[in-house]
């Protein structure tokens, strides 16, 4: 069994009489140092995929496993532990807290449960990898779009989660900046961490390993 696990996961909604299916009996695997793209279009349910992947939505049917235990069998307090140490997130669009520094930030996984350690040194060590640790002190609207990805991008790390998962990474990016975003997470994944990403963008797939298409809840892999 791989890190992550999906078998036969289902999402189901009702909308007045109708039921359909956002995610319809999806497999995957991932192993450790897997860079996997899903691409399709809006509505195709990637976006739910993923956050049933990252213990975020609990599916209708079938079961998500990480280091083979299925996630969805925890309790309140362990899933919330799980995805704080298990999974880093890279939401679509901006995501940092304007309020707070870059380094701030990148922090805060750190201290949604009690941990030891320096907590700024490793934030700072992580933005320095990902090419903004100039950028500590600043606030996000100081920041350009791929300077933020990139901070983003080191609060996903903070914790050194076995998988990354990220929801359109470089949608708002232009040509330069999602390649040097696309770069910075192939490195991630030859650096041992599992990387998940769902895209828009085909010019991006030669990035990763595995390319796998979504229809209508459908995903199957993509052939090129």
């Amino acid at each position: 069994m791989g890190l992550l696990e999906l078998q036969g996961v289902t999402k189901e909604y009702r909308r007045g009489g109708h039921v359909f299916n956002a995610v319809d009996c999806a497999n995957l695997s991932v192993e450790p140092g897997d860079f996997i793209s899903i691409i399709g279009r809006s509505g195709s349910g990637k976006s739910t995929l993923l956050n049933m992947s990252a213990g975020l939505m609990k599916p209708t049917r079938g079961a998500v496993f990480f280091d083979g235990k299925d996630i969805y069998q925890l309790g309140d307090r362990e899933i919330s532990w799980f995805r704080n140490e298990k999974i880093g997130y890279v939401p679509q669009g901006q995501s940092l807290l304007s309020n707070f520094t870059v380094l701030e930030n990148v922090c805060i996984p750190w201290f949604l449960f009690k941990r030891e350690g320096d907590a700024e040194g490793r934030a700072f060590i992580l933005l320095e990898k990902v090419g903004v640790g100039r950028l500590a002190a600043s606030y996000p609207r100081e920041l350009s779009g791929g300077e933020m990805r990139r901070a983003a991008i080191a609060r996903s790390l903070m914790n050194n989660p076995p998988l990354l998962i990220a929801d359109e990474p470089t949608s708002d990016l232009d040509v330069e900046t999602t390649a040097e975003i696309m770069n910075l997470l192939s490195a991630i994944a030859r650096e041992g961490t599992a990387v998940l990403i769902v895209t828009h963008e085909l010019d991006t797939l030669s990035y990763g390993n595995k390319t796998y298409a979504m229809d209508a809840g459908n995903l199957a892999p993509h052939a090129a």
